[in-house]
């Protein structure tokens, strides 16, 4: 089958705000960009407006390409477009590069005006809490007081589940996807791991690599390594490479021998290449801080009371780092305080990256979900 047509040549735009942004760790930034995209158009009345809130690893770029480099195609572009699940003839979808990320927006690598020299480890600690309010901020810029949708996978999910709790009177809808309302210890400890990773290269100079005209490459690469082990099923691991060897006997020696050790090197080395590491650290510090029952007790059912949203909650079968149960967590609470909540959990093999995939089933279910939606 030919797939739907792409939404076509994007170009990001940069909008900058003056007024300081008071952030939950103490800090404060004084000023800052936002860099996002837009797909689709703003009807009259400002109702059909769907943000994209994106995961550890993704940036404003969330469908289409770039005239100047078509290779570059947004990473939810199987799912934005014309006559796609997330149907922009009908929705204005936008996409928000996150404060402290490494694609345009306010983060570790800009300068900091107080200094001159790059914020680097002095860039303030920020939250999912703050993503949300800076996206807000965006969307009075825009116009757009509600929408009809905040939709996110992983950690996008949390910020989605975080604007039903924060701006309550603004959602309509929230999609969260392969998503969890807090990270298990496991999740911690995987993600202070790679930070370790980070932390102990001799290239990472406290964070202020920049000055030194280094790269903690190494501290990345291992890091990135460790997050993609966790993001696949062992199924899928198993299909894709299963004990191949790629000298077909063993050769007793350290270099790649394994298929599986040349895909994890080759997903390293490319994401240290593109990836900031500061922006890595405090990027897995929010995931872990991330708690909306925390000041309730630990009661999920009394944090979301706030939200009066409509939710679609979905999770896969084999994603074993957001697993199921946590999306059931989710709806029960919901359920609680008699909320309307849709759940879907899709048989896939792929783990906790079938959020990023083609699955007919998942995209059919957004597809119908979309479909039904008033704007």
């Amino acid at each position: 089958m030919i797939r739907p047509q792409s939404i076509g040549a994007v170009t990001p735009q940069t909008e900058h705000f003056g007024e300081a942004l008071n952030l939950r760790s103490g800090g404060v930034l004084p000023e800052y960009d936002l860099v996002y995209e837009t797909y689709g158009a703003l009807n009259a009345s400002a109702t059909n407006a769907v943000l994209v809130c994106h995961a550890l690893s993704g940036t404003h770029h969330v469908a289409g390409y770039y005239e100047d480099d078509p290779g570059n195609v947004g990473w939810w572009d199987n799912l934005i477009g014309p006559g796609k699940p997330l149907d922009t003839r009908k929705f204005f979808v936008i996409g928000v590069n996150n404060l402290g990320g490494c694609a345009g927006s306010t983060g570790p690598r800009s300068l900091n005006p107080a200094t001159g020299k790059h914020w680097g480890a002095d860039f303030p600690f920020v939250t999912v809490e703050d993503w949300v309010t800076a996206q807000a901020r965006l969307a009075d810029r825009l116009g757009i007081h509600r929408f009809a949708a905040i939709v996110g996978g992983s950690l996008g999910g949390m910020q989605a589940i975080s604007w039903s709790l924060q701006y309550p009177e603004r959602v309509a809808n929230v999609v969260a996807i392969a998503s969890t309302p807090r990270l298990s210890a496991q999740n911690i400890a995987f993600n202070e791991v790679a930070r370790q990773a980070i932390l102990s290269d001799p290239d990472f100079h406290g964070g202020h690599y920049y000055e030194h005209g280094t790269i903690p490459t190494r501290g990345l690469r291992l890091a990135r390594m460790i997050g993609h082990i966790t993001y696949l099923s062992d199924d899928s691991l198993a299909e894709k490479f299963g004990r191949n060897l790629r000298h077909g006997r063993p050769m007793y020696n350290f270099d790649i021998e394994f298929e599986i050790e040349s895909y994890l090197r080759y997903q390293g080395d490319k994401f240290s290449q593109q990836f900031d590491a500061n922006t890595y650290l405090l990027t897995t510090k929010a995931l872990d801080y991330f708690d909306p029952a925390f000041e309730h007790g630990g009661h999920l059912p009394a944090a979301l009371a706030r939200s009066t949203a409509d939710f679609l909650v979905v999770s896969f079968t084999t994603d074993w780092r957001f697993a199921p149960e946590r999306s059931r967590e989710i709806v029960y609470a919901l359920l609680h305080n008699q909320r309307n909540v849709s759940y879907a959990e899709i048989d896939c093999a792929a783990g906790h990256d079938s959020f990023l995939l083609d699955d007919p089933r998942y995209h059919g279910v957004l597809r119908s979900y979309f479909d039904r939606m008033k704007v």
